[in-house]
């Protein structure tokens, strides 16, 4: 059979997202099937046949998944060991002196990934022009690697002084455990990160280092499985950086992978924003275990440097992307002091919600929202999963009972608790970073978002909510318009105005060798390819950077840069000033571009048609109850308008709107609310 078919599969907290494209006939399909934490390859695979995806027709599969995050999470990763240069042992342990939060008393250093029992030191020198002072003692080196072999370690991280500028020790490092260690994975820190900083890289080798074995295998048996139903099409990830990378290169740098998660929606809502004239979006992807606000500004995800990790610094390029604990399955429960909580921890996928019916027997965000009437019985969660409202209601009682409410105050109340909080997260990407959310649309997507996103908008005055086509899955959708991405960087701090253009051309060049090799291995020819040249630049004296376009188009790059820097400085600070300015770091941003697919566009209602309507008893913020409008958003076509209040329900989600709000149809399907002010 030939190949025609495009999936993409998004691994969450509780759920598991499937798409399922057919170019050629214009089929785009969302399904959803429960998450399974303890055999994840089987809940991929399940998600195939629900879709209807034989794997021998499908030309590329997309895959985002949470396990390395989730074995961080839960600290169930391998036990690793660090090989550092002799004196400097301690890097990794001692982390920055900086506090993040500078007046908390109750601040504690985020908790490492080893002890200093699991750390090791190798004579060797270099400096950071790359010039060697002291050649790696080559004895010693065997020795710590015997060491390594023998307390059987599962991976290593090699880290040494000034490898972004001179890599040979790491890499002849790396063959003398593979002689005397052989079956211990090796990470070394100049292939993920050649930028100075060397505790930020000596941590992203750590990050590395302790997902690879269960990701290495994850993907393996994977690739097996999948191989043995006749798949022989293209196997991309979805990576933090909002690009994809090939599962082979995803083996080789798993760290890519740790914040991959909500990237998909992000780079979505970045393809969508142009295709609907929306330059501007919040977004907000609200799943079953967490919410994920992000923005997109002229028609691009946001990139940036300095992601963490529970306070664990990752040096590689992230999407900005702010996580808090607020999903469909965030727990409500009483604090020390008898106030009432919404979050962060959660159902998951077992037990799930008590609605559920799987045991569940504590109160969550979908409980309540049942209670309150945003969710009902009558229509099938994924098609499936029918909920149960006395199942929620006896997992409300207890607290309710305590606080002396009835369960439906209880329920409001902790739906809005968990608006309070996705407002807070909002405010934290808009307003604390200069920018005002009357001058955006608020995208939503995920499973929950559209049970919250009019609410929020209106908190913050946001004009209009955008809701995709299928909603539920779009960050499975958003996976299947992601280039393939390389990222590579040097450092070269100097004076901007002493910028030699001839040397950093040089060094462009050099990693654009690198990423023609890479990217003619991953099958993209020249004219599949394409190079992006940037900057990281900064006032002298400061510590961190914005990054700039690097001019490749011969004019004299030093006018542009502090143009343009001026320009970003303005926009992400408030601010700009007339103090000298230095680069940093230049990076390139290499890529193998895919076949994007074409959203199907819905058809328009015909003269005399009209969708169908019932009704859904919803209770309201001041006790009353009100009848909202239930429609079928499978039901509804372009043009189409829905005067709220009303519930749209479709295979994967709800949307809630309230009296007030207005809802047109646009052309691909997507919900367009405009939010009435004070409704």
């Amino acid at each position: 059979m030939s190949h025609q078919v495009r999936v993409a599969i998004d691994v969450g907290g509780t759920f598991t997202d499937v798409v399922k494209l057919v170019p050629g006939t214009g089929e785009l399909r969302f399904e959803k099937v429960p998450t399974t934490p303890s055999e994840p390859t089987a809940g991929v695979l399940a998600a195939f046949d629900k879709a209807e995806a034989d794997p021998s027709t499908v030309e590329t599969f997309n895959h985002g998944s949470t396990l390395g995050l989730n074995s961080l999470l839960t600290r169930s990763g391998a036990r690793i060991a660090i090989i550092g240069t002799r004196g400097f042992r301690d890097v990794y342990l001692l982390g920055r002196t900086d506090r993040k939060v500078m007046y908390d008393f109750a601040y504690q250093k985020p908790e490492p990934l080893l002890e200093r029992y699991d750390t090791f030191e190798v004579t060797e020198r270099s400096m950071f022009d790359g010039s060697v002072i002291a050649p790696l003692d080559e004895e010693d080196a065997r020795r710590v690697a015997r060491e390594i072999a023998a307390r059987e370690y599962d991976a290593v991280a090699v880290a040494f002084l000034h490898a972004y500028a001179n890599p040979a020790h790491e890499l002849r490092m790396r063959e003398i455990l593979t002689e005397e260690a052989p079956n211990v994975e090796v990470t070394l820190s100049n292939e993920l990160s050649r930028e100075y900083r060397e505790y930020e890289r000596t941590s992203t080798a750590v990050l590395d280092a302790y997902i690879k074995p269960i990701m290495r295998s994850y993907l393996r048996a994977l690739e097996g499985e999948l191989a043995e139903r006749g798949f022989e099409g293209r196997f991309l990830m979805s990576r933090s950086g909002g690009g994809a990378m090939t599962a082979s290169a995803a083996r080789e740098q798993p760290v890519n992978l740790i914040l991959s998660g909500p990237a998909g929606g992000v780079v979505g809502a970045g393809g969508f924003s142009r295709l609907i004239d929306r330059p501007n979006l919040i977004t907000i992807d609200m799943g079953g275990t967490s919410l994920d606000a992000s923005l997109v500004l002229e028609g691009a995800p946001v990139l940036y440097h300095g992601a963490e990790f529970e306070g664990l610094p990752i040096n590689t390029p992230s999407l900005y992307i702010h996580t808090i604990g607020a999903g469909g399955g965030s727990l409500g429960y009483l604090d020390e002091a008898g106030a009432l909580q919404v979050g962060p921890k959660s159902a998951g996928a077992v037990p799930g919600p008590a609605a559920y019916g799987r045991g569940g027997t504590q109160p969550t965000f979908t409980d309540a929202a049942l209670a309150v009437g945003y969710l009902g019985v009558d229509t099938p969660l994924g098609g499936e999963l029918t909920l149960d409202r006395e199942k929620s209601v006896m997992a409300l009682a207890p607290i309710a009972e305590e606080l002396g409410l009835s369960v439906t105050q209880l329920a409001r109340g902790m739906v809005q608790i968990s608006n309070t909080k996705i407002v807070g997260a909002v405010r934290a990407i808009t307003i604390e970073l200069g920018h005002d959310p009357k001058d955006f649309a608020l995208l939503s997507f995920g499973g929950g978002g559209g049970l919250v996103a009019v609410d929020v908008a209106r908190e913050l005055g946001v004009p209009e909510v955008i809701v995709p086509p299928g909603q539920g899955a779009f960050s499975a959708l958003g996976m299947l318009m992601a280039d393939v991405q390389h990222d590579y960087s040097r450092t070269t701090i100097q004076p901007l105005d002493e910028l030699d253009s001839a040397a950093a051309d040089a060094l462009y060049a050099d990693m654009e060798s690198e990423a023609s090799v890479a990217l003619e291995g991953e099958g993209f020819g020249v004219d599949r390819r394409a190079f992006s040249r940037v900057v990281a630049v900064r006032y002298s004296g400061q510590e961190h950077s914005v990054t700039v376009d690097y001019p490749s188009d011969g004019t004299d790059p030093r006018s542009v840069i502090r143009e343009e820097f001026d320009r970003l400085h303005l926009r992400q600070y408030g601010h700009t000033m007339d103090d000298p300015i230095e680069i940093t770091t230049l990076r390139l941003h290499a890529v193998g571009v895919v076949d994007k697919p074409d959203l199907p566009q819905v058809a328009a209602r015909t003269a005399g048609d009209s969708y169908p309507t019932a009704t859904r008893t919803v209770t309201l913020p001041d006790e009353s109850q009100a009848e909202y409008a239930l429609v079928a958003r499978e039901s509804l076509l372009a043009g189409d308008v829905v005067e709220g209040p009303a519930v749209i329900t479709e295979h994967t989600a709800t949307t809630v709107m309230h009296a007030g709000d207005r809802l047109e149809v646009g052309p691909y399907g997507e919900l367009v609310i405009s939010i009435q002010k004070g409704a």
